[in-house]
Protein backbone atom coordinates (compact mmCIF):
# COMPACT_ATOMS: atom_id res chain seq x y z
CA UNK A 1 0.00 0.00 0.00
CA UNK A 2 1.07 3.64 -0.23
CA UNK A 3 0.79 6.36 1.64
CA UNK A 4 -0.60 9.62 -0.22
CA UNK A 5 -2.18 12.91 0.11
CA UNK A 6 -5.09 13.47 -2.59
CA UNK A 7 -3.83 16.91 -4.58
CA UNK A 8 -6.49 16.95 -7.47
CA UNK A 9 -9.06 15.51 -9.32
CA UNK A 10 -9.14 14.11 -13.12
CA UNK A 11 -11.64 14.51 -15.06
CA UNK A 12 -12.52 11.98 -18.14
CA UNK A 13 -15.39 12.27 -20.29
CA UNK A 14 -14.95 10.02 -22.17
CA UNK A 15 -13.44 6.50 -20.93
CA UNK A 16 -14.13 2.83 -20.66
CA UNK A 17 -18.32 2.07 -20.13
CA UNK A 18 -17.27 0.11 -17.03
CA UNK A 19 -15.70 3.23 -15.42
CA UNK A 20 -18.46 5.88 -15.57
CA UNK A 21 -19.49 7.50 -12.43
CA UNK A 22 -15.59 6.83 -10.84
CA UNK A 23 -14.34 9.45 -9.39
CA UNK A 24 -10.53 9.62 -10.12
CA UNK A 25 -8.16 11.26 -7.93
CA UNK A 26 -4.76 12.69 -8.39
CA UNK A 27 -2.40 10.99 -5.06
CA UNK A 28 0.99 11.85 -4.51
CA UNK A 29 3.16 9.72 -2.42
CA UNK A 30 4.06 10.85 1.08
CA UNK A 31 6.34 9.82 3.91
CA UNK A 32 4.56 9.66 7.55
CA UNK A 33 5.69 13.20 8.64
CA UNK A 34 3.26 14.16 5.25
CA UNK A 35 6.67 14.96 3.48
CA UNK A 36 5.75 15.07 -0.18
CA UNK A 37 7.38 12.65 -2.55
CA UNK A 38 7.93 13.25 -6.22
CA UNK A 39 5.40 10.26 -7.45
CA UNK A 40 1.42 10.10 -7.85
CA UNK A 41 -0.57 7.85 -9.13
CA UNK A 42 -4.08 8.50 -10.81
CA UNK A 43 -6.54 6.43 -8.13
CA UNK A 44 -10.24 5.53 -8.39
CA UNK A 45 -12.02 7.13 -5.13
CA UNK A 46 -13.71 4.24 -3.27
CA UNK A 47 -14.12 6.19 0.01
CA UNK A 48 -14.98 9.69 -1.09
CA UNK A 49 -11.82 11.30 -0.41
CA UNK A 50 -11.26 15.00 -0.59
CA UNK A 51 -8.14 17.24 -1.82
CA UNK A 52 -5.80 17.41 0.95
CA UNK A 53 -6.27 14.14 2.90
CA UNK A 54 -4.07 11.88 3.52
CA UNK A 55 -5.03 8.14 1.77
CA UNK A 56 -4.64 4.58 1.58
CA UNK A 57 -4.02 3.02 -1.66
CA UNK A 58 -3.74 -0.46 -2.90
CA UNK A 59 -2.26 -0.92 -6.59
CA UNK A 60 -2.23 -3.76 -9.20
CA UNK A 61 -4.50 -6.75 -8.78
CA UNK A 62 -5.60 -5.61 -4.76
CA UNK A 63 -6.81 -2.25 -6.98
CA UNK A 64 -9.40 -4.57 -8.38
CA UNK A 65 -10.84 -6.07 -4.77
CA UNK A 66 -12.96 -3.41 -3.67
CA UNK A 67 -16.96 -3.45 -5.20
CA UNK A 68 -16.58 -0.79 -6.69
CA UNK A 69 -13.07 -2.00 -8.92
CA UNK A 70 -14.24 -5.84 -9.22
CA UNK A 71 -13.45 -6.31 -12.94
CA UNK A 72 -12.31 -3.56 -14.09
CA UNK A 73 -9.60 -1.71 -15.40
CA UNK A 74 -8.45 -0.04 -12.91
CA UNK A 75 -4.67 -0.39 -11.12
CA UNK A 76 -4.89 2.07 -8.27
CA UNK A 77 -7.50 2.75 -5.77
CA UNK A 78 -7.95 4.55 -2.76
CA UNK A 79 -9.72 2.40 0.03
CA UNK A 80 -9.14 3.93 3.14
CA UNK A 81 -8.42 7.54 4.91
CA UNK A 82 -6.11 8.07 6.99
CA UNK A 83 -7.20 9.92 10.34
CA UNK A 84 -4.32 9.52 12.26
CA UNK A 85 -0.79 8.00 12.19
CA UNK A 86 1.64 7.17 15.34
CA UNK A 87 5.22 6.72 14.40
CA UNK A 88 7.76 5.99 17.00
CA UNK A 89 10.95 7.43 16.84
Amino acid sequence: MLLGKVVGTVWATRKDESMVGMKLQIVREVDVHHAEKDRFVIAVDSVGAGVGEIVLVAQGSSARQTQLTRDKPVDAVISAIVDKLDVSG
